[in-house]
């Protein structure tokens, strides 16, 4: 299989083949803590952290696990990394581990993990394997963080509000009232506002590809040569 570019890293996590919004995985605890943009931090956070500590070590440890024990290997180094993580925020963001509840421990059954660590860490050197992990990390914070502020700026009429769970008494007062007297839309808070908000926001990305893939067909076709000669056509799966 030939290593992707570090461009094509990126741009696979962040948006080509998004975790959330793509692949569609890791939904539960998506749809699950998105109530507010200090839930998602706090997951998504911990969720790359175990995303890139995975990769590097599934990397690292490729050409030397055989493959009858691949799987439970795998399974093995991210739940070290999840318990870390669950240990680092008992120790420095307790309030906000009891929120997440479940959650953290259960970030080591998210697909896109264990997905990232057999598709792709297992199969490339280090560099390459925890870049992707930092990306795919990354995209799902970012869709986190999105479907965590519309769902608290609609069902509650704030933005940032208990903050200071995560980031500590400096971030007491960052909490953002857009609206006076808001009417809190309940519904945005309970798990159908959860499920409305991904829908829309994968609608979004899908108008947005469509958009680009018709001004990329009316900025000209790509010229093909005519004549005697035979046309072949080759690509690769990745």
């Amino acid at each position: 299989m030939a290593t992707k570019t570090s461009s094509e890293i990126i741009k696979d996590g962040l948006w080509t083949n998004n975790p959330a919004l793509v692949q569609v995985l890791g939904l539960c605890p998506l749809l699950a803590v998105t109530s507010t943009v200090v839930n998602a931090i706090g997951l998504g956070i911990a969720t790359l952290l175990v995303l890139v500590g995975s990769n590097l070590s599934v990397s690292l440890i490729r050409n030397f696990v055989s493959e009858s024990v691949r799987l439970p290997a795998f399974v093995m180094i991210i739940a070290s990394f999840v318990t870390c993580a669950e240990l680092l925020m008992q120790a420095f963001t307790y309030e906000l581990y009891q929120i997440l509840g479940i959650f953290i421990p259960l970030i080591v059954t998210n697909c896109t993990i264990l997905g990232r660590a057999d598709a792709f860490a297992s199969k490339n050197p280090p560099l390459p394997a925890a870049l992707d992990g930092a990306m795919m990390g990354l995209g799902f914070l970012l869709v986190l963080i999105v479907l965590g502020g519309m769902r608290e700026l609609l069902g509650q009429g704030t933005l940032f509000a208990d903050m200071h769970l995560l980031l500590g008494p400096i971030a007491s007062d960052w909490v953002i009232r857009p609206f006076e007297h808001y009417p809190d839309m309940l519904f945005m808070v309970l798990p159908p506002g959860a499920f409305v908000g991904l829908g829309l926001l994968i609608a979004l990305k899908n108008g947005i590809d469509q958009r680009l893939k018709e001004r990329k067909l009316a900025a000209g076709p790509a010229q093909v040569e005519t004549g005697n000669k035979r046309v072949r056509v080759t690509g690769s799966i990745s």
